[in-house]
């Protein structure tokens, strides 16, 4: 069969990692997204939550990273989104995944066989998954939801040329309070069947 790839955005705590390792084992294809953070880390030969920092403030200004050689100073988080790309196109050309985040929708855009899906879910849905299954006390869920979804955000405006709505480079946009984790996992594996298997 033909490789394949599936790209999840998603909003934070509305359970899109979640759901794409379900497709991940239904489909019997690979899945990856902290381990993109961890082959960044070994590529610039950094720690790993050097660029878990970086990530998470992409969105701002951040200090720039000095070259030996003379080659002069380059933004770390242009260097970790080049780097994380180059990652993305490597996955995509090796075998059938699901990449989750990290603009994997835009940086594939030119692949033909790619399905760009993205997750969502209303605010008292995420809430409520951050409570009860994170463990997080309602403030602190409060703050998550609002700083990672502008984070998340920012990164993708930064990042991807072009892009000016949350419909841009996506094909599929399900709610996952509708069906719950497993069901919505179920439902986007049949289309992904249909349409690319």
């Amino acid at each position: 069969m033909e490789k394949y790839i599936i790209t999840i955005s998603r909003q934070f705590a509305s359970l899109g990692r979640t759901i794409g390792k379900n497709m991940a084992k239904k489909l019997d294809i690979g899945f990856y997204d902290r381990d993109i953070v961890e082959e960044t880390a070994r590529r610039m030969n950094l720690p790993v939550p050097e660029i878990s920092r970086a990530e998470e403030r992409a969105g701002s200004i951040f200090e720039s990273r000095k070259y030996p050689l003379g080659m002069g100073l380059v933004s770390m988080k242009q260097e970790i989104f080049a780097v994380q790309s180059n990652i993305i196109r490597d996955l995509a050309q090796k075998e059938s995944c699901i990449i989750v985040g990290r603009c994997a929708d835009v940086i594939l855009k030119e692949y033909d066989r790619v399905l760009n899906i993205y997750i969502y879910a209303p605010y008292e849905a995420r809430l409520k998954n951050c409570v009860e299954s994170l463990g997080m006390d309602e403030k602190t869920a409060r703050n998550m939801i609002r700083e990672v979804d502008k984070a998340r955000e920012l990164y993708r405006l930064r990042y991807c040329d072009g892009v000016k709505e949350v419909f841009d480079h996506r094909d599929i946009m399900m709610d996952s309070s509708r069906f719950g984790a497993e069901k919505t996992a179920d439902i986007l594996c049949a289309m992904v069947r249909e349409a690319l298997c």
